[in-house]
């Protein structure tokens, strides 16, 4: 398995520290508001990432935080005349909605900055007996030029390097021993939440956050440290001076960043007005789509985001989840028999999709090649799958397909329609089927269990044969029973063909639904158009 590492610029062989085990960082959301479409890429794509490697089973401590004291968050806590906490809480409830919708796998561990607040004070302290920082009027400030590796992450000259901080700028600028030094610890402003540190009371600066809790959590080296590549510099850069310079040790092995988000060829912003959060996207879309559209691309290559794109993502979508409803159909009505030797050799023809699909993921985790290696197996899967084959055969193209799509995170198991309301016309419908349904059973003689015996009563009620009410049939409750069980199935057995009918040709349905928008009335030939030509040729 090679992975592109930042700090080398070049494809690497992954070997992790501990046989069978990996530890993975990823840097999560500051949790002031819904996330947006450009923080769920690097939650989809190292999502994945970690489910490739449980796929190959290894062991994954996955750790990903959230920033929940910044201020941005106390910003708007002061906006809306509540705590930080406040808002930090709402939001991390709602950003874990929107990951379940995405299908992300929880973490091993969510840490809290807020929580962790001790054990940054004591990394700060380290890094001041180190000779790394330094304390001025109540602020503490990393040392750059002390750090002689700075820059080894970003590839950028120390001396050509301007210090762009993010929000961390405190009154007492000038108090730097140099302008590329950085904020450990900054003292309290008025109204802001704080905590008590030798150097005065205040709250740590962002970087140090994820140094203290990749350690705790993780251990002072890790394998894989991830995020979007607009934290290469200065947080990661940051990250590793501080790691580094207090445990004496190599920080992360390999780093992963996923390129940009763009929206319709821009890049988003508030101000251009094309600033979209994940929760927006839901109204319109199953966030399964976006999930599909976040792995149709590689992650390091930049992705723009169109409602065309996400259209198309949609239905290649559909085209996997209903290969697999159809397998599933198949196999639910299949005969309950073994492999054949002729199956078995088909099934054997599946090996080269799912060798395609890990090779795309091992030479540095290409969805997008895993994606169409998926589409390759849906396609054998169509065309060498049906009513005819057994139930082991069908049952294990079925859980192939699903344990491919697993790793990219895509949910290929549509939930079953529910019927909340019915309403009376939806009841007659039920009504007569049941009792046409019943009329194969007791009068038709199409029930081998039930056999060619007139069970009918022309007096009796609709639905069914355990007829309690009236005394008069001529039959007894052991008959009732089986008359039930047969009307039953067949009811049941309708119903799965007629969803599978409807989903095969939904499309069908829905061109046919715009054409008579159109035109009112379609004639038969305008109808069979509408089918695929294999279909209209049957």
């Amino acid at each position: 398995m090679k992975i592109y590492n930042t700090m080398s610029k070049r494809k690497e062989e992954f070997v992790p520290l501990e046989e069978g085990k990996v530890k993975m960082y990823v840097c999560g959301p500051t949790v002031y508001n819904y996330i947006h479409i450009g923080n769920a890429r690097p939650m989809i794509v190292f999502d994945t990432v970690r489910r490739y490697f449980e796929y190959k089973n290894y062991d994954v401590n996955y750790v990903s935080n959230f920033t929940d004291v910044d201020d941005k968050i106390i910003k708007k806590a002061n906006e809306e005349g509540v705590t930080a906490e406040e808002i930090s809480q709402r939001y991390i409830a709602e950003c874990k909605k929107d990951m379940d919708g995405m299908n992300i796998e929880p973490a091993t561990k969510n840490p809290l900055a807020t929580e962790e607040i001790s054990g940054m004070i004591e990394m700060i302290q380290t890094l001041i007996d180190k000779g790394y920082a330094y304390e001025k009027n109540g602020t503490v400030y990393y040392s750059t030029r002390k750090f002689k590796d700075y820059g080894k992450l970003s590839h950028k000259n120390l001396d050509d390097l301007r210090s762009g901080e993010r929000s961390l700028l405190v009154s007492g600028e000038d108090e730097k021993e140099d302008p590329l030094d950085f904020v450990l610890w900054k003292p309290k402003k008025e109204g802001e939440p704080f905590w008590k540190a030798p150097w005065s009371e205040g709250r740590p600066g962002w970087h140090i956050e994820c140094s203290e809790m990749s350690k705790k959590y993780l251990g002072e080296q890790i394998d894989i440290h991830a995020g979007g590549e607009d934290l290469v510099f200065p947080h990661h850069e940051n990250e590793i001076a501080q790691s580094e310079a207090a445990n004496g040790k190599e920080f992360a092995k390999y780093w992963m960043h996923n390129a940009f988000l763009n929206i319709d060829n821009r890049k988003m912003s508030k101000s251009l007005g094309n600033f979209r959060t994940v929760r927006e996207i839901s109204e319109q879309y199953d966030l399964q789509v976006l999930r599909f559209f976040m792995l149709s691309a590689h992650y390091r290559s930049p992705l723009n985001f169109s409602a065309d794109l996400m259209e198309a993502s949609k239905n290649g979508l559909e085209r996997i989840v209903n290969a697999a409803d159809n397998l599933k159909f198949l196999k639910k009505n299949a005969a309950d028999e073994k492999m054949t030797e002729e199956e078995n050799k088909l099934f054997t023809q599946t090996d080269a999709f799912v060798a395609d699909f890990e090779r795309a993921m091992e030479d540095d985790f290409n969805t997008a090649d895993a994606i169409s290696a998926v589409f390759e197996y849906v396609k054998f899967a169509n065309t060498n799958a049906s009513a005819q084959n057994s139930s082991a055969y069908l049952t294990t193209l079925y859980e192939r397909l699903c344990k491919l799509c697993d790793v990219l995170g895509i949910i290929v198991e549509k939930e079953e329609e529910v019927l909340d309301d019915i309403t009376t016309g939806a009841s007659q419908d039920i009504k007569q089927a049941t009792s046409l349904a019943k009329s194969m059973v007791t009068k038709f003689g199409m029930s081998e269990a039930v056999g060619l015996i007139n069970y009918d009563n022309e007096n009796d009620e609709v639905f069914i044969g355990r007829d309690l009410a009236h005394n008069s049939r001529g039959y007894g409750e052991n008959v009732a029973t089986m008359i039930d069980a047969e009307v039953k199935r067949i009811i049941d057995e309708c119903y799965d063909r007629a969803r599978h009918i409807i989903r095969k040709y939904d499309d069908v349905l829905h061109a046919c639904a715009d054409l008579l928008l159109e035109k009112e009335k379609i004639s038969r030939e305008e109808f069979e158009a509408l089918f695929p030509a294999e279909v209209s040729e049957e």
